[in-house]
């Protein structure tokens, strides 16, 4: 008698990144981001379009999900607001009751909400009793170690906040969890870093990667000053803030006027330019950062004897802290959830569910993790891509993959970027090589020409090599898989270029232009990258692309980007890509087996793209 499978999705939902998950008996069928779909970036929204994602390409109708599962408890989120209110108070009152309306109507009643939201998506039957709730940090912890390649591993998640968690350390083994400790707000490593996103004139949860890239720029002048009125660090990397230097707890704002007062200056305006102050104030608190890692993590091994190690949470998609735990936090193999943010927890409670509360066993995958290389979204046939691309007046010629793949290499070689638009989407904040902009590495404008003609934005914002995984160790300083690129190592020293005397001598922004490496356009201002390794078992059109290259130019790496502009979420449609293509400095487009050149385009189609999306 053949044994019903179980279904699981999850969801995570109302902050930020919404996503949904779909889960067979333990097995990732489908993942993806609620932003993709409505081409809002960081959308918060209830996931309809993930989920009718879900299920429409795997053909599992609601009525055969036996769980529905959200990614965090909304009662301990509320406790926790209300906690922290009735302890700051007075202070924070325009806050609280700006926060207080919204809960009562929406949040504390999330159970009634997200049964009304999953009716509307065409679910029925006994909703409230398929629904459950997983905690914030146990979701992180469940979509690191659940879909690795281990048996066994110490489990290090740091965020922002969830419930009360900021960070938590937990052992994995089979199908277990076990949450050892955690870090409470208002405590927050992850808080730590936004408050500084927001100082330097970033978006908090979405400008953090700009402070990570802006650090190399300056001098970590600032460090001491952080480490002796910030941030109590201990030497097994447990800490307190001292709060009167921020105001995330009481008002609207991430800093407090104690805080300016430290720095000199009041936060930076968005518009106004960066100054050598700044890059400093970012090279100071990135290296606070690290050191806040490297320790957690080194204690965590330390604690639990695990050879291995399993990051996840917001503070994961750091990779520079992570490649600093690659090298020096003590354990023999590491391994991060590719989609680490609160995305990945929609993933994670669905697996927490299946192994935590069905006590169902872990399948083994061998050497690999389970999650596919992370495609997990969206694919089109070469039968679909060619009806929508004609149904909005694109011109293409249709090649086999062989010609398809030389023709590319060619383009890239003339120095021209490439959209290319392959396979299943990713799930997770990378571009992987299947929703990507490509470009030759060894060309020392290709970084400023992608960054202000295709993706306008800043310029000193860096671009990530893929190189194929038999290959890097000989252009890097590092022989591991790094498949999800959330993994910084420095170029091999024989593929680096001396600088002078003179050009040591420039400061800040100055250094950009100055060729550092056989790979100036990947290769960061302190000699770093990060880095993605391609796998053949995971996808094969894309090595063959950089297999191609190398043959005909003897480098392996191209420079690879998201598809899209800055503000705009990763394209998901042949007319997203076609749209993108249409309003950048994007010469070529392959979208399945279409390639498409932009000077056989009508020109009534282009469009103005640099102002279309919000600033990120």
């Amino acid at each position: 008698m053949n044994r019903k499978p179980v279904h699981i999705l999850g969801i995570s939902a109302y902050y930020h990144d919404s996503a949904a998950a779909l889960l067979q008996d333990g097995g990732i069928l489908a993942a993806a981001q609620e932003e993709r779909f409505t081409r809002k970036k960081h959308d918060a929204r209830f996931p309809t379009n993930a989920i009718g994602y879900c299920l429409k390409s795997t053909g599992i109708s609601p009525r055969e999900i036996d769980y529905v599962v959200f990614y965090d408890k909304p009662f301990l989120k509320f406790e926790r607001l209300l906690e922290t209110y009735v302890a700051f108070a007075p202070r924070g009152f325009n806050s609280f009751r700006k926060a207080i309306p919204l809960w009562l109507k929406e949040k504390l009643f999330q159970k009634n909400l997200l049964c009304e939201e999953l009716r509307k998506a065409g679910f029925e039957d006994d909703l409230a009793s398929r629904l459950l709730f997983s905690e914030h940090h146990l979701s992180h912890a469940a979509s690191a170690f659940f879909p690795s390649p281990f048996s066994s591993a110490a489990i290090l998640t740091m965020d922002g906040v969830g419930e009360w968690a900021t960070s938590s350390f937990a052992l994995g083994k089979e199908n277990k969890i076990e949450i050892h400790r955690d870090i409470h707000f208002p405590h927050s490593l992850g808080l730590l870093y936004s408050a500084f996103t927001y100082y330097i004139g970033f978006k908090v949860n979405s400008g953090e990667y700009k402070l990570m890239g802006l650090a190399p720029y300056g001098e970590p002048k600032y460090a001491r000053k952080i480490l002796d009125n910030l941030i109590d660090l201990k030497a097994d990397g447990s800490f307190r803030l001292d709060l009167s230097y921020f105001n995330y707890c009481t008002g609207l704002t991430m800093t407090s006027d104690r805080f300016h007062d430290l720095f000199g200056a009041p936060p930076r305006p968005t518009e106004a330019q960066l100054t050598q102050e700044h890059m400093d104030i970012a090279a100071s608190i990135q290296e606070v950062t690290e050191e806040v890692v490297l320790r957690l993590a080194r204690s965590l091994i330390k604690e639990t004897g695990e050879k291995n190690l399993c990051l996840a949470g917001g503070v994961a998609l750091n990779c520079v802290a992570n490649g600093k735990v690659l090298r020096e936090g003590g354990q023999k193999h590491l391994w991060i959830q590719p989609a680490a943010g609160d995305a990945g927890g929609a993933l994670g409670a669905a697996l927490a569910a299946y192994h935590l509360h069905l006590k169902q066993p872990r399948q083994p995958t061998g050497s690999d993790d389970s999650m596919k290389g992370s495609y997990l979204g969206p694919v089109f046939s070469d039968e679909e891509i060619i009806k929508r691309l004609e149904e909005v007046g694109a011109r293409f010629e249709i090649l086999e993959e062989n010609d398809l793949i030389r023709t590319c290499a060619e383009i890239l070689e003339e120095g021209k970027a490439v959209g290319w638009f392959q396979g299943r989407m990713e799930f997770g904040p990378r571009a992987l090589g299947a929703r990507s902009i490509l470009g030759d590495a060894r060309s020392p404008q290709m970084q400023s020409v992608l960054n202000l003609k295709v993706k306008f934005r800043e310029s000193f914002r860096p671009f990530a090599p893929s190189i194929l995984r038999e290959d890097v160790s000989e252009w890097f300083d590092m022989d591991s898989d790094s498949p999800y690129m959330l993994l910084v190592a420095d170029v091999a020293k024989e593929r680096q270029r001396l600088m002078t005397d003179e050009q040591r001598r420039l400061f800040g922004i100055e250094k950009l232009n100055v060729p550092r490496s056989d790979i100036p356009a990947v290769t960061h201002v302190d000699y770093s990258a990060r880095i993605q390794t391609v796998h053949r078992e995971t996808n094969t059109l894309y090595h063959k692309l950089l297999s191609t290259f190398k043959s005909r130019t003897g480098c392996p790496v191209l420079v690879n980007t998201s598809f899209n502009v800055r503000g705009e979420p990763i394209v998901c449609t042949p007319e997203d890509a076609f749209r993108c293509f249409m309003g950048t400095g994007i010469e070529a487009l392959a979208i399945g087996n279409c390639l498409l050149r932009k000077e056989a385009q009508q020109l009534n189609l282009r469009e103005n793209y640099a102002e279309m999306f919000e600033l990120d």
